[in-house]
């Protein structure tokens, strides 16, 4: 038997480069939405519901917030995922979290983009 070196235990599913960027991307997508809405709401004019249609009327801009709640609930999953990940060790409890996070991340971004074309 070797007294030198380590046997290294492997675990996990190995997302680290891709998570990350994922999380970069998806944070600049967003920021990049805050900053357009906030111009367009910094314009002159009584803000009030015909200004807001008015703002989400727009193809383009349906476009960027769909982009966006996609990004955020992506975002929100690799985030949750990694939370769940690394300070859940029961496999049965983590699964049944990943699920419940999954759904809930599913329908609020079917709800907002439900809402979105309702405009």
């Amino acid at each position: 038997m070797s007294t030198f070196g380590s046997k290294r235990l492997v675990v996990g599913a190995h997302y680290g480069l891709r998570d990350w960027l994922a999380q970069r991307v998806t944070a600049v997508l967003m920021a990049l939405f805050t900053v357009v809405l906030l111009a367009q709401v910094l314009m002159p004019g009584a803000l009030g519901y015909d200004r807001w249609a008015a703002i989400f009327s727009q193809q383009w801009m349906k476009l960027l917030t769909f982009v966006t709640i996609l990004s955020l609930a992506y975002h929100a999953w690799v985030g949750m995922r990694d939370i769940w990940m690394d300070y859940v060790k029961p496999v049965g409890v983590r699964l049944a979290l990943q699920v419940f996070t999954l759904v809930w991340l599913l329908g609020c971004a079917g709800w907002a983009i439900q809402v979105l074309w309702r405009l």
